[in-house]
């Protein structure tokens, strides 16, 4: 259809291209419990009714059976509106739970699972792993990259198939400084590594670990870019692609803004730091991190499928689902516009009043993290214990200090990426898909949406309901007072020390007095 035909047509007429791409198919996802697997999921439901079936492969956790899983998935708040929208009988009639689970060989299906899905499935998402940057390196590699060479033998079985999605990470090939949208060679073979963690005891593994990740910092990154080298041997055999999201971040705009079920990234920084607990990190503040609102992630994978299947684009196969390009939001931007959010929207209970700030050196890090983390959590756990109830403070200081690892690293490196496939399937857009499948931040309100995520963490992750707001307020006030009491205190403290130990400066002191007092009494 041509760009002038298109034009000429009213809103009604303008077809929807990407919902026409899924009518009647049938879609396998994994990882659909997961963060980025719930918004793609609530996506097709609410967005794509005409999708024939959708089957999950979920895993028996903690448990409960995966029908269980689906249930309690439903009974998120993200899903809502949807269920407003067509009821919760019919979307569980949409969605059929296969039983599975990528880290086990044949990935735990059934014969019978594996001849229905052979025989069914025609787009595959594939985006079960282990997120986890610390995660013990024999199971990163069954789950991330054992399990994707699984799941890319089940597709090349599958007798109707027309996509396989691999879901990759933008920051798996950290040793290119600009990730273009290309495969690159992987750290190691990835056979020889699968074979290596399958015969190995989990001790000799462990103990082999930095040597085999070599320069990369973690094993998620290690996995990832070994399980991106199996997609790429097997894209002469099926149709895949593979996409590149950077840091996923909380829901921007549908359906329900701010909304996450965890508290990575950004997020987990604004609460530490709203609650008081975080008070310096070791980053160069004037470098900024990628980041892609989850919406946004889900829209770009639903509009590269559309593009392979639909408009027949099948020369490009990989896509960096990036934002940097277009927004660059600097760690110290991050925190000043957090800061003023979380006065204005604070959380309950904050344990002082949030503060500190980002240090280039890192001796002064390591010095603020002793005098403004340790100290304060362990005089904090010690009035707790003689309250009579269970200390908490070095806890959550360990859980930092994990995290600041981390963190570390990928703050103080910098990366950018090349996004212009994504670009190009954008520009195919007709204005109908351009809106309702949006890849751009042309009316983005960075404050507006810390803002929205702020609300959501408060509610959805913290259980702090808006009716404890101005609460928090108040409290907030009392925190502000403390905070400057003790300051002044604290100094005045400092300045008792230095005129105790020295006899000059006591006397600068007590001269630089009796000039102010003379100057008052002219």
């Amino acid at each position: 259809m041509t760009e002038t035909k298109v034009e000429t047509m009213t809103k009604e007429e303008i077809p929807d291209r990407v919902a026409l791409t899924f009518e009647g198919q049938n879609i396998l996802v994994t990882g659909g419990t997961g963060f980025l697997g719930k918004v793609i999921i609530e996506k097709f439901l609410r967005c794509l009714p005409n999708t024939k079936q959708i089957f999950m492969l979920i895993r028996p956790k903690k448990g409960k059976d995966p029908k269980h899983r689906l249930d309690e998935l439903f009974s998120s708040p993200l899903f809502k509106s949807v269920k407003e929208q067509r009821g919760l009988a019919e979307l569980q009639k949409a969605v059929t739970v296969v039983g599975g689970d990528v880290s086990l060989p044949g990935l735990g299906l059934s014969s019978e699972d594996r001849k229905m899905l052979c025989e069914k499935i025609d787009i595959v998402y594939h985006g079960a792993a282990t997120v986890r940057f610390d995660e013990l390196l024999k199971k990163a590699v069954v789950l991330n990259t054992r399990g994707t060479k699984q799941m890319l033998e089940l597709a090349k079985e599958m007798k109707h198939l027309k996509l396989f999605t691999h879901i990759s990470t933008a920051y798996c090939h950290l040793g290119e400084k600009v990730l273009e949208e290309k495969p690159y060679p992987p750290p190691a073979d990835p056979h020889k590594i699968i074979k290596c963690v399958e015969w190995m005891d989990d001790e000799v593994v462990e103990a082999m670990t930095d040597k085999i990740l070599g320069d990369l910092p973690n094993t998620y990154a290690f996995t990832k870019a070994l399980s991106e080298s199996l997609v790429e041997e097997m894209m002469p055999h099926i149709p895949v692609i593979i996409v590149r999201p950077s840091i996923v971040i909380p829901i921007w705009k549908d359906p329900l803004p701010g909304w996450t079920d965890n508290i990575n990234g950004p997020t987990g920084l604004l609460i530490g730091a709203g609650k008081g607990v975080i008070r310096t990190m070791y980053c160069n503040d004037s470098s900024y991190a990628d980041y892609l609102p989850v919406d946004i992630a889900v829209n770009a994978i639903l509009a590269t499928t559309w593009n392979f299947i639909y408009m027949q684009d099948q020369e490009n196969r990989v896509y960096n689902l990036t934002s940097s390009n277009e927004f660059k939001v600097s760690w110290a931007e991050i925190i000043a516009r957090g800061r003023k959010i979380t006065e204005k929207v604070p959380l309950n209970g904050v344990v002082w009043y949030p503060g500190g700030s980002m240090k280039k050196s890192r001796l002064m890090h390591n010095i603020c993290v002793l005098l403004f983390h340790m100290i304060p959590a362990y005089l904090i756990d010690a009035l707790i214990f003689l309250a009579g109830y269970k200390p908490i403070m070095c806890r959550v200081q360990r859980r930092i200090q994990k995290g600041f690892e981390v963190f570390e690293y990928y703050a103080n490196n910098q990366w950018d990426f090349e996004n212009a496939n994504l670009y190009r399937v954008r520009d195919k857009f007709n204005s109908l898909e351009f809106e309702r499948y949006q890849l751009h931040g042309d009316d983005m309100d960075i404050d507006a949406y810390f803002e929205s995520c702020i609300r959501a963490a408060r509610v959805y992750i913290l259980n702090e309901q808006p009716e404890t707001l101005p609460a928090a307020r108040r409290h907030l006030k009392v925190m502000y007072w403390v905070d400057v009491v003790t300051k002044i205190l604290f100094f005045v403290f400092l300045i008792y020390m230095l005129a105790s130990w020295s006899e000059s400066f006591r006397a600068l002191l007590i001269r630089g007095w009796s000039l102010a007092t003379r100057a008052v009494s002219r």
